[in-house]
């Protein structure tokens, strides 16, 4: 394995047994980082990530167990600071589907996507980012730290049978942008991908791989995006929301205020409000919400 960008760093990556995690996996190796590969005990013994990356001379370290378990957070923190003396880089990508309609969401349907999802995010966020505020105190200086968490758009549309994972989704972006802003300080910058990707979860919605030419929704197409915002070219960029998926990466504006209505005197009268926002929406286009359907076009 040559050496690459990441020579010399340690990173993390979740749900690394299989699908984009695994070739997330490959690609922080084949840019010299050491990855500590997390997901399932099952799925880890399933997988050929490990024997991929070391037959390629790279370094890929297994920790087994649920990533919302503070436990397997805590020993991935051990496992980079105890035994490789380093952390650099936290691709967070586990995560599960239960999708349903709202009103057939059962309370571990919700509790089970948002556990894995937003849960599993926070604990290494929170951890590393402990780990990385404390080394830059220690050096009185900024240190290297990179989080990249994985946000979908369903966190930006509210897919109708999505609501679980599109409010865990949602949730990861705003967990982003607060880490952003709260460890910036000591280095750290923290993104969130949204990506499109053919794996064995998003299966029932993108189908098979097309049986000729690049496949637009290849995991690999992402991987590029990850190892940029991994490595030291990606130093100015935080806070930031990306859409991914084949030749294309997509820098997400913030919200923007649509439309103001403000009370002639200092409060509205209730009949006042009511009027000017029944009038406003009675000439609306009801499709135009805070839901950004234009992406998935």
């Amino acid at each position: 394995m040559t050496a690459g960008s990441l020579e010399g760093r340690v990173a993390v990556v979740t749900g690394a047994g299989a699908g984009l995690g695994r070739a997330e996996a490959l690609g922080l190796a084949g840019q010299g980082a050491t990855v500590i590969v997390n997901d399932l005990a099952a799925a880890l013994e399933a997988s050929d990530v490990i024997d991929t990356i070391t037959a390629a001379g790279g370094t890929a370290v297994p920790v087994a167990g649920d990533i919302s378990d503070s436990a397997t957070a805590a020993e991935i923190m051990r496992t980079a600071t105890a035994d490789l003396g380093r952390l650099h880089i936290v691709v967070n990508n586990a995560g599960v589907v239960r999708d349903k309609m709202l009103f057939n969401l059962t309370d571990d349907d919700w509790d089970l996507v948002l556990r894995v999802h937003l849960r599993g995010h926070f604990l290494l966020n929170r951890n590393a980012g402990a780990y990385w505020r404390n080394e830059s105190k220690a050096a009185g200086a900024p240190v290297y730290g990179r989080l990249i968490n994985t946000s979908s758009e369903a966190g930006l549309l509210g897919p109708e049978g999505q609501a679980n994972y599109g409010a865990a989704k949602a949730g990861i972006t705003a967990l982003t942008l607060s880490a952003s802003r709260a460890l910036g300080r000591y280095g750290v910058r923290a993104n969130a991908i949204c990506p499109r990707a053919r794996t064995a979860m998003t299966a029932g919605v993108f189908g098979d791989a097309p049986t000729a030419g690049v496949d637009p929704l290849s995991p690999d197409h992402v991987v590029k995006l990850v190892t940029y915002l991994g490595g030291p070219d990606a130093d100015s960029v935080t806070g930031q929301v990306f859409v991914v998926y084949g030749p294309r990466v997509m820098v997400m504006a913030a919200p923007t205020v649509d439309e103001v209505f403000t009370a002639e005197g200092d409060a509205w009268d209730e009949g006042d409000l009511a009027k000017t926002l029944s009038s406003y929406f009675a000439d609306r286009d009801p499709r135009r919400t805070f839901s950004a359907r234009d992406l998935m076009s």
